[in-house]
């Protein structure tokens, strides 16, 4: 199988309503930013409140979905819920990953208006490979996650994502008692939402190097 990219391509929910649209960009580029440099890859914003992240590879995509999901909730407006609606489509480089063409990104805008018709909020298309339901419902499974996730529970697992530390350490991040990250992970079901995410990793990442 030839190289492999992983197109995400997101705007954010009710954007209209936003009150704090400059705070909402930057959040978004910097947030963009840090993954594209984590990862490798190319991010950008467009029309205000749409975004496009290409990786060069394809196994970390959907933790990057959720790092950017988390990163909106966590900073919500108090009278108003921030969130996205993010496809991921995993398919052939083609050009690269900065030429942002090629059937992939097109499979991942594609995908987006489809989720604008549809009351998820997480999508993940893999272009030449066979169909999955298990991956479909694991894909839904995480959505269901996120929808019901505070600030507090978002801010925590953002943290857990970028940083392999205790409990304890992230309570000493936060300025927080160690009871109260383990409440907020419980609150954000962190262990079964971490399992899930590295099992698609591997499944991505194994479907990559697949011949």
């Amino acid at each position: 199988m030839p190289e492999r990219i992983a197109v995400l391509t997101g705007d954010v929910i009710d954007s209209r309503k936003v009150g704090d649209r400059p705070r909402l960009y930057r959040l978004l580029d910097e947030r963009l930013a840090e993954l594209a440099a984590r990862h490798g890859g190319h991010g950008e914003r467009f029309r205000g409140d749409g975004f496009q992240l290409a990786l060069p590879r394809a196994a970390p995509a959907m933790e990057a979905a959720v790092a950017l999901r988390a990163a909106l909730i966590e900073h919500s407006e108090p009278d108003q819920r921030w969130d996205a609606r993010i496809a991921v489509a995993v398919g052939p480089a083609e050009r690269g990953i900065a030429a942002a063409d090629g059937a992939t990104f097109v499979a991942s805008g594609r995908a987006l208006d489809a989720l604008a018709d549809s009351s998820a909020h997480l999508s993940l298309a893999r272009l030449e490979a066979p169909e999955d339901p298990g991956l479909a419902l694991l894909v839904r499974f995480i959505d269901d996650l996120l929808d019901g996730w505070s600030p507090y529970s978002a801010e925590v697992v953002g943290l857990s994502l970028h940083h392999d530390a205790s409990q304890q350490a992230l309570a000493e991040r936060l300025g927080i008692r160690q009871p109260s990250v383990h409440k907020r992970l419980r609150a954000a079901r962190w262990t079964l939402l971490s399992d899930t995410l590295d099992y698609l990793r591997q499944r991505l990442a194994d479907e990559e190097g697949a011949p």
